[in-house]
């Protein structure tokens, strides 16, 4: 009798060990508390999510989380994928690693969280490992994201390479697959925090995932935004309206923002497309005229 009852004694405190920690938790978004981890600071908790995006939020942290991102679409094939994670501003308490076979590779520093830039890395070079930095005093340490899983197609990944030009024909796949497609002029570059990005003005916009870019109304319609470049990368872009001045500007849309991918002048694309039309080659139809 006295070891059954044990058994239920130790069964329900697990239990409450596991539902505790994780008291928020569906398959795209986690928020728990460290403080269930006080007595054991050196805890690691393991959690799962299954979605292409979401968000985590980790109060008062201590221990460890190992986040496991297992997508269970089945159109994204696991090693087609980049991961982007986006810190909150102020996020803080934390380092986050890479984690792969037991092998740590920092990828965030507390201090780099709390600008709130957006870094990318490929699902497959492991699950995070967020680990909590040993204070004093925990009561106003938070740590959250949001994450994205972005498929890279046909070899294209300007997420993780985004300074690596496009070759002929990852332009002409990228203006089938980007999440947006627009012609137009660049009007002005901008730098804050050490985030470039080009205001643009655009004459056609062919595609567009969400809403970046606004419509100016009128009899001559033109869409106007903002798109965030790699920090990494130089800028070669010359503000104007001119014809030579007019690019192809393709992308990705990660948490809400435009991001650059391929962007040729567009005098280039069109001959580089007018080529593979006539050879048969084009992967899809851009109206040109």
């Amino acid at each position: 009798m006295l070891s059954s009852f044990l058994a239920i004694f130790v069964a329900v405190l697990l239990l409450c060990r596991t539902t505790c920690s994780q008291y928020s938790s569906d398959q795209c978004s986690w928020k728990g508390s460290g403080l269930t981890h006080e007595g054991h600071a050196r805890d690691v908790e393991q959690v799962y999510l299954r979605c292409s995006q979401g968000s985590l939020e980790w109060l008062y942290p201590t221990g460890a989380i190992i986040v496991n991102l297992r997508p269970n679409t089945a159109s994204l094939a696991a090693r087609h994928l980049t991961v982007c994670i986006k810190p909150s501003a102020g996020s803080r308490g934390t380092n986050i690693y890479l984690d792969k076979a037991g092998k740590l590779r920092l990828l965030l520093t507390e201090s780099e969280q709390a600008q709130g830039q957006v870094h990318c890395f490929g699902i497959q070079e492991g699950a995070l490992f967020v680990e909590a930095i040993p204070y004093r005093d925990i009561s106003r340490k938070i740590t959250a994201f949001q994450y994205e899983l972005v498929s890279v197609r046909q070899g294209v990944d300007s997420l993780t390479d985004p300074c690596q030009p496009c070759s002929d024909t990852e332009l002409l796949m990228a203006v089938c697959t980007s999440d947006f497609v627009g012609r137009g002029n660049v009007q002005g570059l901008q730098e804050e925090a050490g985030q470039p990005s080009i205001a643009v003005t655009l004459g056609w916009l062919y595609r567009q995932k969400s809403r970046v870019f606004a419509s100016g109304g009128g009899r001559t319609k033109r869409w106007t935004g903002r798109v965030r470049i790699a920090p990494q990368c130089q800028v070669n872009f010359t503000p104007g309206v001119t014809e030579d001045k007019e690019f192809l500007l393709t992308g990705t849309i990660r948490f809400g923002e435009a991001w650059l991918g391929c962007a040729p002048r567009y005098k280039d694309f069109l001959k580089l497309y007018r080529a593979a039309q006539d050879q048969g080659t084009n992967p899809c139809h851009v109206d040109t005229d």
